[in-house]
This record gives C-alpha cells, structure tokens and sequence, in this order.
C-alpha cells in the first residue's frame, strides 16, 4: 500500500491521472474499472482533458463495481448513464468494449454472475479506481460482506441510500437494491487507486491504513491487495496517527 498525502486535491488528482495515463500508454487496450460517484469526476474529468489535448483511450476496455437495480440504462442516475457521459463518450470508447452489469435485468442475481463471468472472460481487471463510503463501504459492499464475497445483488443500507438521496428528488426514489462486484472480485485487480477527500472519509481511511481488516469496515480488507495506491487530503488524513 501507496498512501499519497496533499493539501491539494487538484495536485492529486493529477497524480492519479498519471497512472492511469502510464497504463494506457503499456497496454492501451488495458481494463479499466470505473468508480462512480462525486469523487472521481474530477479524474475523469482530468483525463478528458488529456484525451483533448492528444491522450488517446480509445481502446481501453471499461467494467465499472455496481449498478443499482430497477433502473434502466438511460435513467439519468444509473451508473451506466454515469459511464457514458463521464467516460465513455468523452474519451471516444465504443459502448461494446464496457463490460457493466444489467441493473433492469429480470433475475439481477443472474444479471451479477454474468456481469462477474464476463469481467474474468477479459482476463480480470488492470486498474481498479475506488472511492469509500462514509460507512468504509467500498462499491456496494455494506460493513458485513464477507472479503471472499463475489458480484451478487446486495440490499442497501439506510445510511448509504440516505447518502445517495441528494442524487435523486426524494429518498423513496433511491433504489433499495444494487448488483456490486464483491469484495474478493475487486480484490484480484492487478492494481487498484484509491481517492479520498474530507473530513467525512477520514474514519475510513484510518481504518485502512492503521486499523485491523475486519468486515464490519469493509475498505479494510484492501489491505490484502496486492497493489494498492491512496491518494487523500489533509482532512481525510486527519485520523492518521503515523
């Protein structure tokens, strides 16, 4: 475990940025596992930015960690909605190399093994970009999950559906149920980054770097990976002791 510490979010991002960059350049059809959410837009937002000025990613393949279910591919909160406007397109990757899972499948627990076969069928994932919840979740896997769990159908807690209630007009508009890679799925990415930014996401942080591995925080278990760089701020620091 990488931990890089900045005052500056911007200079981090730009970090971050970086290694994704050094990726494509190796192996330009690399897999690359999209995190959604607030955090991670300004990486991608950096990214496009690149891809402006010459930066070419089309040929990345794209998986992402979970879709909510019930929603469809054009509701403007589902995450494959999230992936083609913050990834795909602006990078120019064809929707047929994204590997996501079918949030509006009729069986979603079958819909979560398939999404799971096709990620092996690519050969697993590169570099998985991580965000963590408020809760030490990471994707949708809620303190509990099992650090062997597989992509499943998983239920939402009140507090992450409470979290994600400022995406939608009102809290009953939140789905109740998501598919999520499991936590030993993201475990086998070859590399993972993981971005973290205040006050909020500093008992979390702390948990990862300095705290036991335990399921009840569920970030904790990246420390059994194998490959993993954190980039915070000063404020998700602050609960560091070393």
């Amino acid at each position: 475990m990488r931990i890089t510490i900045g005052s500056d979010p911007t200079r981090l991002i730009d970090q971050a940025a970086d290694a994704v960059e050094a990726l494509v350049r190796a192996t330009p059809d690399a897999v690359l596992g999209i995190a959604t959410g607030s955090t991670p837009e300004p990486l991608y937002a950096e990214l496009t930015s690149r891809v402006q000025r010459g930066l070419d990613l089309s040929r990345l393949r794209i998986t992402c960690l979970d879709e909510y279910v019930g929603l469809s591919a054009d509701h403007p909160q589902s995450y494959r909605h999230y992936i083609r406007t913050h990834v795909l397109e602006p990078w120019g990757i064809d929707s047929a190399t994204a590997v996501l899972p079918a949030g509006d499948a009729a069986d979603p627990d079958a819909a979560a093994r398939d999404f799971e076969r096709r990620i092996r069928d690519w050969g697993g994932v590169d570099l998985q970009i991580l965000g963590v919840g408020p809760n030490g979740h990471i994707a949708f896997n809620e303190p509990g999950s099992s650090f062997d769990s597989r992509t499943r159908a998983v239920e939402l807690t009140a507090s992450t559906r409470q979290a994600n209630a400022r995406f939608f007009e009102h809290l009953d508009e939140v789905p109740t149920r998501a598919i999520s890679q499991g936590i030993g799925t993201i475990l086998e990415s070859r590399h993972a980054l993981l971005l973290a930014f205040g006050e909020g996401k500093a008992p979390a942080i702390g948990a990862l770097v300095e705290g036991t591995a335990s399921p009840e925080v569920p970030v904790s278990a990246l420390q059994r990976h194998a490959d993993l760089d954190v980039y915070v701020d000063d404020a998700a620091a602050s609960h560091l002791q070393r």
